[in-house]
């Protein structure tokens, strides 16, 4: 492996803070980069972890040429936090060009007016500004943990596009389904006291049941976004908490989507990691209490099943460097079977990457707790291979070369793109870069906790 930069560009400005995910423009492939950065963290809604920005958000869109196409400063009415204003690219309109959307705030002096907060859908090639539709404020009289949780996701029924959106994360929920004409669908409420899981940091959408219709997974909460209707609530009447990993998995030998997830909140409850089938059904768990807050699901060995690997932790604080979790605490299990596995090297902050297109995952030291990872990229026995050279916001197929690639950032607005010279796309590789789980799900990464979420394919 001989891990290369093959891209850079310059913002301008520095950012600490920075969220990316692939944009395509028209030629069927990936095109460019859609990012939103800003010098500032710590702004997360939880009121024990939010400070007082230091910064504005700013979006742009990086082409694959290395250069800046636009550049827009959101101004200080919008809180540079992916809860506030997550972005996602979507092509809602069929045309092969995906639009941005966005949560943008009409009113520039009270950052936390949700009556003036619009889903804004902006031309990716131009910044310019094509549609605005008032954001759903269903939350702006509770609490401030659970008002300010925004998402913005897409999937597919019978290959027609949906757009989604939704609101709430701990207590009353609210997901909408939109037409291409911005109409909407269907919008489905989940009261705070109702039964099942709660939302997730995570909201894969994927065609769980291979019917053509996908569904989003709102936590344990299965929805097709044909009407919202709700398939199952993996657990329903024993777990009313919180999941921070919800990962679908692809069990090649079933040919069968798994669910694996990994809980938060109600610590007592258990189990506290567990794997569903395609109907909500529990095939294990394990773990009997505690926080489980970090975790990815990859292919380790070539031929041998995937192992999820979870991280329990003990506390955590948020400073304005990011997130400092501690008391960690390492598990991982055959995903497919829950048996044990041990790990020979620590996986905290890495995210899986198959650089080298062989099928199997390495693993690239790049989240963004405790101060960063350093970018150093692992084989899956531990074996360090090369460096990124630091903290990652992207892990995907980009470029039309072989084997996936890794997005870097850095304090002074430097970004690089990062791939393996010696890359050769094995057939599985291919296979996995066509799946519709794949291209779907990796436009996922500038919303929500998704950096891993293609692991399970």
């Amino acid at each position: 492996m001989r891990i290369e930069t093959v891209r850079t560009w310059s913002l301008g400005s520095p950012a600490i803070n920075f969220r990316a995910a692939p944009l395509q423009l028209g030629s069927g492939g990936v095109d460019a980069i859609a990012v939103a950065y800003a010098d500032s963290l710590g702004s997360n809604p939880w009121i024990e972890m939010f400070s007082f920005p230091t910064d504005t958000l700013k979006l742009a869109v990086l082409d694959l040429r290395g250069e800046l196409l636009w550049r827009r400063n959101l101004g200080p009415g919008v809180v540079p936090d992916g809860n506030f204003c997550p972005l996602f690219p979507f092509d809602l309109d069929g045309d092969g060009v995906d639009e941005l959307y966005f949560v943008n705030n009409l009113d520039a002096v009270h950052p936390f007016a949700i009556s003036k907060y619009r889903l804004e859908r902006v031309d990716p090639r131009t910044g310019r500004t094509t549609g605005q539709w008032p954001w759903p404020g269903r939350n702006s009289e509770g609490p401030m943990v659970n008002a300010f949780r925004n998402v913005i996701a897409g999937g597919y029924v019978r290959g027609k596009p949906v757009l989604i959106t939704a609101q709430g994360t701990y207590l009353d929920m609210y997901v909408q389904g939109w037409n291409p004409d911005m109409s909407r669908r269907w919008e489905v409420e989940i009261p705070a006291d109702s039964a099942g899981a709660r939302g997730s940091h995570m909201h894969p959408v994927v065609d769980l049941n291979q019917d053509g219709v996908d569904e989003l997974m709102w936590g344990e909460r299965c929805l097709e976004l044909d009407a919202g209707r709700e398939l199952f609530c993996a657990d329903r009447e024993t777990y009313r908490g919180h999941s921070d990993i919800i990962q679908p998995v692809w069990d090649e030998q079933a040919s069968q989507w798994r669910l694996f997830t990994a809980r938060e909140k109600k610590s007592r409850v258990v189990p506290r990691v567990a794997c569903y089938d395609a109907q909500g059904r529990r095939l294990w768990g394990a773990l009997e209490h505690g926080h489980i807050h970090i975790g990815w699901v990859a292919r380790l060995e070539a031929g041998k099943p995937r192992t999820a690997m979870v991280i329990r932790i003990g506390s955590q604080e948020q400073t304005p460097q990011g997130r400092v979790v501690s008391g960690q605490e390492v598990f991982a299990f055959d995903v497919l079977t829950g048996e044990p596995r041990e790990l020979p090297f620590d996986p905290f902050q890495t995210i899986p990457v198959d650089l080298n297109g062989d099928g199997v995952h390495e693993l690239v030291r790049g989240l963004a707790h405790n101060g960063g990872g350093k970018g150093d990229v692992l084989d899956g026995r531990g074996k360090v291979l090369g460096s990124v050279g630091g903290p990652v916001a992207m892990a995907c197929k980009v470029l039309d070369r072989p084997g996936e690639q890794v997005l870097t950032y850095a304090r002074d607005g430097t970004i690089r793109l990062w791939a393996d010279a010696n890359a050769a796309d094995a057939p599985e590789a291919l296979r996995r870069y066509d799946h519709p789980f794949y291209k779907l799900n990796r436009r996922s990464t500038a919303c929500g906790n998704h950096f891993s979420v293609l692991g399970g394919l």
